[in-house]
């Protein structure tokens, strides 16, 4: 073993920097010899699968050559690779934390994801928030929320008392910006069908429709645009003449 120089100056420079300690050790010699204590079998014992040279270590589940375990149980169902995981909030709770001061809106400053969960009102935003209708009663304060979905029951309770609903659509980036509260990077447009469909529908209130790029006061221009944009299909024509019917 080298000696190992170790500088005794507070300076650190690449002239006197050092491995830590113990973290060195000496290579392990095999095949050197009786006297060694890992000659001739090297350490690997005699013969078997495990001894010879070359040999790649039997994958994860191999039992032998026996049917394995993952192959003997049927399957069963798939795993959708589009579903989402949302938040549940109900009104109840949000008129709740109101009542003890710790959320609040307004048409400018809406609720966000941002906001429930800093208040402590949801512990994880999944993918998205949505609002639900439940003990809608208790709902007396307006408030003006903008959740990722919302179903009818809770629309028309916040809208019954004054408030406003505008569902907005957050991929996993832009959830993690509404979170972090950057606002220096452009959100993600909807670019599944169904989506497409659900935030450009007013019934839904989504933020794309053409009423709630009016109504909405913190509309952005680009979503003006993509309004125009994802709708244009409706008023598509396509000309059929000279195309054979099947």
């Amino acid at each position: 073993m080298s000696s190992v120089f170790r500088s005794r100056t507070a300076r650190i420079t690449l002239s006197n920097l050092s491995p830590g300690p113990n973290s060195q050790h000496a290579q392990k010699r095999l095949g050197r010899g009786q006297g060694s204590g890992r000659g001739g079998t090297s350490g690997r014992g005699h013969k078997g699968q495990k001894a010879r040279a070359g040999n790649g270590k039997p994958k994860a589940g191999f039992e032998g050559g026996q049917t394995p375990i993952t192959k003997r149980f049927p399957k069963k169902g798939f795993v959708n690779a589009n579903r989402k995981v949302y938040a549940p909030i109900n009104l109840d709770r949000i008129q709740h934390w109101i009542d003890q001061g710790r959320l609040q809106s307004s048409p400018e400053n809406p609720i966000t994801a941002r906001e429930l969960l800093l208040s402590g009102c949801i512990h994880n935003v999944h993918d998205g928030i949505k609002l639900l209708g439940d003990n809608a009663p208790f709902l007396k304060t307006p408030i003006h929320i903008t959740p990722s979905r919302a179903s009818q029951t809770a629309i028309k309770a916040v809208e019954s008392v004054g408030g406003s609903v505008f569902c907005q659509y957050y991929n996993p980036l832009a959830l993690r910006d509404c979170v972090k509260g950057r606002a220096d990077r452009i959100s993600a447009a909807p670019t599944r069908r169904t989506d497409i469909l659900w935030y450009t529908n007013w019934r839904n209130r989504g933020y794309l429709s053409p009423e709630a790029v009016e109504k909405n006061p913190k509309v952005e221009e680009r979503w003006k645009e993509l309004s125009k944009q994802l709708l244009s299909f409706k008023d598509q024509t396509f000309d059929t003449k000279g195309v054979k019917k099947m």
